[in-house]
């Protein structure tokens, strides 16, 4: 951003619009810098657009993540980026990602301002490390970055759309050109973007469901002695059946394989630094998942009543192809239905199949053998720049979810031990299923054999074998732990007990980090055998101060600690004082007025108050409280975050009916 900013002021452009270039301290810690800026700053009310420049990972491509409110800021992106790389589907899994951006305090919480949020998301491993250093720069990517920002910049900045707060405020309340609608939106390969409306998508996805619905009619309008219309769209909806049973069977079978190989290892995640394993082990069985509905198929005579073999075998073949090509079409309806921006991934399949059947069937003709191997290559053809960009977008996820593997906490037992491995499973399984099932109908005539199978399923033995020799961590993928150091203090100068809390941020857990790292254990040794069984568990509770990320920790230990040198830096701790005398109201309700003192510390990134207890109100927030935790049923906990200053103190008030 710094150098951004010389090149703004240093090019002689001279931008239409004010610039302001933010930086926010405490983004890691819930986003208490965008939030203190869009609550007390004067500017706030000015601004007509925001750039989040994020990152959640050391490197990689730039991806436009999240867009809005409203499409014009996906759009102007799409105009303007000069390597862009951007998917509307990611919106859709936002949510569920373990992690948050600025983008949301400014486009939603508090400013509804149009905004883009561009992420770095490769480098997982490194990130938040000590490994995070200069030369995990993947070479070119922050030119690239810089590239894309000034480009946008100036797009943002000469655009018509820029309104401040009240001028939006008065555009939403008067007309309808103001909405949140989301866009589709996709990159092919870095080197173009495709942008279009939801108001397109509309129709454009709507269309290849009509068509699958239409095509028995049709066909039997263009052969209307030798096909029966009914029976023509049953066989396509026998084909959809069949398709979407090996799409699920390859979600299926690799699940199988990852839950089976943790009943028999002493360690989860063997592929966390080498993903080739994921690949090798669970791409075979997919692909036994994807071809055994082929199988089936041969013993399920089609409807049709045919007695020329070839004429079955195109019937077949058609019957295959329409199935496959309305399972894309009503998951592509569904994703249209649900409001969401992924449809474009089955769209593209759908756009392809189309003219590959085409071709496909020109050759047949030609040809007049279904056996013979040049349909089939004049079908792969046109799917080629489908399936490139299926591979490309399925790698890049898949990639990116293996890093994040390391980052999702330790799960509760025993089923949490399983989770990382069957989550990997699983998206591989349905990556193949993105990539190989367009395929299927034609070309499963020549995989769907018992050799290729056999061959397929000995590959997964061999990679089960080969991975179970593989430790999971290497110098480039850590493991992540958590250490904390927990004082229990009484009034501001007295200690009441201290101790180490200790946790893992990924499904080995505990035992397994002291087995292979017995030095760590013996740091921690507290004069007995240690052993899980009568080793002194960390509370929920202690970790509460990190929530929401105290939701990862579970199985946690606590170790004693010395606390004899502590006095040595602090003589006085944070601790809480009646600020003055409490108020009762006319409905009852009891209000009490507190200081909170952070007593001798000198450098606090963030203060976090977990205040339990009953509460109708507080201070805090515009008086409104948030939803409360509870844990193990106790009373409601409400976390509260503060920052400022060591040396202010903050007053509040509680109130309680």
């Amino acid at each position: 951003m710094l150098e951004l900013a010389r090149v703004t002021a240093e090019s002689g452009w001279i931008p239409p619009r004010p610039i302001i270039f933010l930086f926010n301290g405490a983004e890691e810690l819930f986003m208490l810098g965008a939030h203190g800026f869009m609550k007390t700053h004067k500017w706030r009310d000015s601004i007509g657009a925001s750039i989040n420049v994020e990152a959640s990972g050391t490197s990689g491509p730039d991806l436009l993540c999240q867009s809005g409110p409203g499409s014009w800021p996906s759009q102007l992106y799409a105009e303007s980026a000069v390597y862009p790389m951007a998917h509307s589907a990611v919106q859709d899994v936002f949510a569920v990602i373990p992690g948050d951006t600025d983008y949301r305090i400014f486009s939603h919480d508090h400013g509804n301002i149009p905004s883009l949020d561009i992420i770095f998301l490769l480098g997982g491993y490194y990130y938040h490390t000590s490994y995070d250093t200069l030369d995990k720069l993947l070479p070119g990517i922050m030119q690239a970055r810089g590239d894309n920002l000034l480009s946008i910049l100036k797009a943002f900045t000469n655009s018509s759309k820029l309104l401040n707060a009240r001028e939006r405020e008065y555009l939403e309340a008067t007309t309808n050109d103001y909405k949140d609608e989301r866009a589709i939106f996709f990159d092919y390969l870095s080197w173009f973007i495709i942008f279009y409306s939801r108001r397109v998508a509309l129709v454009l996805h709507s269309i290849p469901i009509v068509i699958f619905l239409v095509m028995p009619f049709l066909l039997h309008f263009w052969d209307s002695r030798s096909r029966s219309c009914f029976a023509t769209f049953y066989d396509f909806v026998k084909g959809l059946l069949f398709h979407a049973a090996g799409t699920i069977l390859a979600i299926i079978f690799p699940v199988i394989l990852a839950t089976v190989r943790l009943f028999f290892s002493s360690y989860a995640m063997n592929w966390f630094a080498r993903p080739y394993l994921a690949y090798l082990m669970f791409v075979p069985t997919s692909l036994v998942g994807l071809l055994i509905p082929r199988t089936v198929w041969r013993c399920t005579p089609t409807s049709q009543d045919v007695s020329v073999i070839n004429k079955l075998e195109a019937l077949s073949e058609e019957a295959r192809f329409w199935g496959a090509f309305g399972f894309y079409a009503c998951v592509t309806s569904a994703y249209l239905v649900a409001g969401l921006g992924g449809g474009f991934l089955t769209f593209i399949v759908l756009v392809s199949m189309l003219p590959a059947w085409i071709f496909f069937s020109l050759s047949v003709k030609s040809y007049d053998h279904l056996q013979s191997p040049r349909p089939a290559v004049f079908y792969v053809i046109p799917l080629i720049p489908c399936l490139t960009y299926s591979v490309y977008f399925s790698g890049f996820v898949i990639q990116f979810l293996i890093e994040k593997m390391g980052m999702i906490g330790f799960l509760p037992p025993p089923y949490g031990y399983y989770v990382t491995d069957v989550v990997v499973a699983a998206a591989i399984g349905v990556a193949t299923g993105l990539c190989v099932g367009p395929l299927i109908p034609v070309c499963s005539h020549w995989l769907a054999r018992f050799s290729i199978l056999q061959l397929l399923l000995h590959v997964s033995v061999l990679a089960l074998a080969l991975s179970s020799q593989c430790f999971p961590y290497s110098n480039l993928a850590p493991k992540r732990v958590v250490f904390q150091h927990t004082l229990v203090t009484t009034d501001a100068n007295r200690i009441v007990n201290s101790s180490y809390g200790f946790a893992v941020l990924d499904s080995n857990s505990l035992s397994f980090l002291f087995k292979y790292a017995p030095e760590v254990a013996k740091g921690l040794y507290t004069g007995k055998e240690l052993s899980f069984e009568t080793a002194d568990m960390s509370s929920r509770e202690t970790w509460l101060g990190s929530f929401p990320v105290s939701l990862l920790f579970s199985q946690t230990l606590k170790f004693p600690a010395r606390s004899d040198g502590i006095f040595k830096h602090y003589r006085y701790f944070p601790h809480l004082s009646i600020h003055k005398p409490h108020t009762i109201s006319s409905d009852r309700s009891r209000r009490v007025y507190l200081e909170f003192s952070l007593g001798d510390l000198e450098e606090v990134w963030v203060t976090i108050l977990n205040i339990t207890g009953p509460l109708s109100s507080w201070s805090f927030a515009d008086n409104i409280l948030p939803d409360p935790e509870i844990v193990d049923g106790g009373p409601p906990s409400y976390m509260l975050r503060l920052s400022g200053t060591t040396q202010a103190n903050w007053t509040f008030w509680l109130e309680q009916f």
